[in-house]
């Protein structure tokens, strides 16, 4: 595991855990530079602001072509405390950010989250990528048992 990883991946859980604390589903993600700067940070804010597409990538993408351009973002990564859904990882790619690193796979949120539930759409983000034209770089799971943590109690 690249030790690089460790603490922007981290501080996305801490996202999370922000967003959890804050009445939302526990997600975060957070924006780095090629030099290992975070440049943005943003929560899962879908159930405080009642707008269903405001996942924490989705909110971060936002955030970062508002302020980057696309050159730019290509050679930025994009960290996440969860694998992105299919929504977020179409943004991730319309966004030109080319790597994504995350901390719990879909494969395991859904283990709990979404056992008994109709809002599960299982297509891993390698896949969604898979079908575009440039390569965006996926790299996890990593730290699943710290990213796990965020989520217990929460989904019962």
């Amino acid at each position: 595991m690249n030790e690089n990883h460790l603490q922007p991946l981290r501080g996305a859980f801490k996202v999370a855990q922000c967003a959890r604390e804050n009445g939302n589903h526990p997600f975060g993600a957070v924006l780095v530079d090629p030099k290992g700067e975070i440049l943005l940070r943003a929560e899962n804010t879908v159930v405080t602001s009642r707008d269903i597409t405001a996942h924490a990538e989705v909110n971060l993408i936002r955030q970062a072509t508002a302020k980057y351009d696309r050159e730019f973002l290509k050679n930025c990564t994009i960290y996440t405390s969860t694998e992105p859904c299919p929504m977020c990882a179409g943004a991730i790619f319309w966004s030109n950010i080319r790597r994504v690193v995350f901390g719990l796979s879909e494969e395991s949120l859904y283990e709990f989250a979404g056992k008994d539930s109709d809002e599960v759409h299982i297509l891993p983000c390698r896949e969604v990528f898979a079908k575009g034209k440039k390569v965006i770089e996926v790299v996890g799971p990593l730290l699943e048992d710290e990213a796990r943590e965020v989520h217990l109690g929460f989904w019962e």
